[in-house]
């Protein structure tokens, strides 16, 4: 194929998968953009970035600046939700070269009558673009470049930064090649920064056995506001299947007054469009997400595409699920977990372009009732086209609503499904425990490319997971686990109030709740206080006052001296806003180390006092050392510092 342009450009980042997958970003952040642009010879080139949101009719142009080895950056800022769309271009900035080159030649004393010839045929290009104040100084340029008698004037003129300046901003562009465009998908900002707690609403209940419902949970939302969380989010609250229900503790055979699986979805009553008639009604469930939108909270609910065996739509759509010969469906399995209660879609049918719209339809009318937060279930087990789909035609109507992964799965099956849309991912976080895991985990998350697609989301503990480090553990365990959640990831969450009571007896040798939630009924205490609760308050709080927890990427681990103490450096983007946290991993004993300042991205040297305020305790410290001494007590195993310069 021939071309005539001398430029190419490559190399442009941030890009996935050659641009067929875009990158994110929340309202206000900015896009970082790179790009090699190269020309043969020595010409003097000209690289430009150029942005735009969907709704715009024009692009925007950013002027690019090299760094080194031909690369060229420049800067942009989302300032709207949806998607912008990003390229870059390069060409021979012919004017410039003319300046650089007559500019080299009056450096070595040379006549240059020819050369100024040259820059007044440039000028007369441009000069009916300028404004009208530049047009008189780009006409004087034109007449004395023309006349020997002011030739003095002229070369001084020649390499005047006024004249550059007015070449950059009306650039004649000549050959110029282009970047394919790439996008960059921008949400609300609670995408990026958010706070999750779990609860069974049916567990919601003052008396001891009695199923609870939407109206009781309407007494805990102050608790759960108090406490630091912005989202609540509920398990399924559809009617349960009574075929195949599950017992208490998981028994395949339940009992009378056992309620089942929330997850085991579809009953006589209705399927994913309907409410466990012990909950309540429809009414009820909107009354419940407009109060707790008074007190700064929204209602996620759980999104399960699966059915129990006598969900609705196993006989109005049976094509939708895999028939065996003998008239059966095989039951959901996720070794070594059996799933008796629940038939698995199968995706493969002919009828799925119904299937697909059902599934849109069924999110769709929880929109409708005020539903914007979706936390899926086992996103990996259906096909990964699919949910790019189905979340960009929801985005499309209602770009608010925001998708959590429940993926415990493969690294590249989590990826993929970040790839097709997802907003945040659940993480292998609860299990990683020392500070090797810890620091290699978030360096793969912030320091690679999973940082432009993937948002983590930090969860200790949840209704399927019981980690064996919190199986019998101390307090400071789970003060430890929760302060690592919170400071070194934005979006983070708990399963309630099992986590902060420290309710965690286990199934012998299973990473599994004994008696689980999952499949009864459970009494709390919900308004009991402890050591966890005051200090989960307390995070959750200075996580909502301090700008450089409110993001995951800005993160910088620091040397302590000490493989039981992990330090770390956190940054918002204009570093109005700097903090460093010291945890303790040692559950049972005191840790001490030195913990060493990052002198270079604080922007101070050796000596320069640094103050840092333990937001917890209110303590201070000046430090005027690189090495600081610490020294953390299981009993409070972390200070979280706000510094001052």
């Amino acid at each position: 194929m021939l071309n005539q342009s001398r430029i190419v450009v490559e190399n442009v980042t941030p890009q996935l998968n050659c641009g067929k997958v875009y990158i994110k970003r929340v309202v206000d952040e900015i896009v970082n953009v790179t790009a090699d642009v190269l020309i043969d010879g020595h010409d003097v080139l000209q690289a430009s970035l150029h942005f735009k949101q969907e709704n715009d009719n024009s692009w925007t142009e950013l002027r690019m600046n090299p760094t080194f080895n031909d690369e060229y950056v420049a800067i942009f800022q989302t300032t709207k939700q949806g998607f912008y769309s990003y390229k870059v271009e390069g060409w021979v900035d012919y004017a410039l070269n003319w300046q650089h080159g007559i500019g080299r030649k009056i450096d070595d004393y040379q006549h240059v009558n020819s050369e100024l010839l040259e820059g007044a045929e440039l000028l007369e290009k441009i000069v009916k673009r300028v404004s009208e104040k530049e047009k008189d100084y780009l006409l004087h340029l034109i007449y004395i470049f023309k006349n020997p008698e002011t030739y003095n004037e002229a070369i001084k003129e020649a390499v005047s930064e006024k004249l550059k300046n007015i070449f950059i901003k009306y650039p004649e562009k000549i050959n110029t090649s282009t970047s394919e465009e790439y996008q960059v998908y921008v949400d609300r900002k609670k995408a990026r920064f958010s706070t999750w707690y779990e609860f069974f609403p049916r567990s919601s209940s003052e008396e001891k056995g009695k199923h609870g419902t939407f109206n009781d949970c309407h007494r805990l939302l102050s608790r759960i506001a108090t406490m630091g969380f912005d989202i609540l989010y509920f398990p399924p609250i559809h009617p349960i299947g009574e075929v195949n229900r599950k017992g208490k503790n998981n028994t395949t055979t339940a009992q009378n007054g056992d309620v089942g699986s929330a997850w085991g979805i579809g009953s006589k009553y209705g399927g994913h469009k309907d409410i466990h008639l012990e909950l309540g009604n429809i009414e009820d469930f909107k009354h419940l997400i407009v109060e707790a939108k008074k007190q700064g909270i929204e209602i996620a609910m759980d999104y399960a595409l699966q059915a129990a065996p006598d969900h609705p739509w196993v006989t109005q759509h049976p094509d939708w699920f895999k028939w065996r010969p003998d008239g059966t469906v095989q039951y959901a399995e996720n070794p070594p977990k059996k799933y008796q209660d629940i038939l698995p879609i199968y995706w493969e049918n002919k009828d799925y372009k119904n299937l697909w719209q059902e599934c849109l339809d069924t999110l769709l009318y929880w929109i409708d009732c005020g539903i914007n937060i979706f936390r899926v279930d086992n996103p990996h087990t259906k096909p990964y086209y699919f949910w790019g789909w189905l979340i960009g035609e929801v985005k499309k109507q209602h770009p608010d609503v925001l998708f959590l992964a429940e993926a415990f799965t493969r690294p590249k099956v989590m990826a993929q499904l970040a790839k097709q849309g997802y907003t945040q991912s659940y993480t292998y976080f609860t299990w990683r425990d020392s500070k090797h895991e810890l620091i290699e985990y978030m360096n793969n998350l912030t320091q690679t490319e999973q940082k432009e697609y993937m948002r983590p989301n930090f969860w200790p503990n949840t209704p399927d997971i019981n980690p064996f480090h919190l199986q019998d553990a101390p307090e400071s365990k789970y003060l430890q686990r929760y302060a690592l959640a919170a400071t070194l990831c934005s979006n983070i969450g708990i399963y309630g109030p099992v986590f902060e009571q420290m309710i965690s007896e286990p199934i012998h040798g299973k990473e599994e709740y004994y008696m689980s939630e999952k499949f009864q009924l459970c009494h709390y205490d919900w308004f009991k206080e402890n050591k966890v609760t005051t200090l989960i308050s307390k995070i959750n709080h200075i996580r909502k006052e301090n700008e450089s927890y409110q993001q995951t990427n800005n993160i910088k681990f620091l040397e302590t001296g000490n493989d039981q103490l992990l330090a770390f450096y956190k940054w918002n983007d204009n570093k109005s806003n700097e903090t460093l946290t010291v945890i303790s991993l040692d559950a049972w004993n005191s840790q001490t180390g030195s913990v060493q300042l990052p002198l270079n991205d604080l922007g101070i040297h050796h000596g320069h006092k640094v103050e840092v305020v333990d937001l917890i305790t209110k303590n201070s410290y000046n430090w005027y050392n690189e090495w600081n001494y610490v020294q953390l007590d299981a009993s409070l195993p972390f200070h979280i510092f706000k510094i001052y310069k």
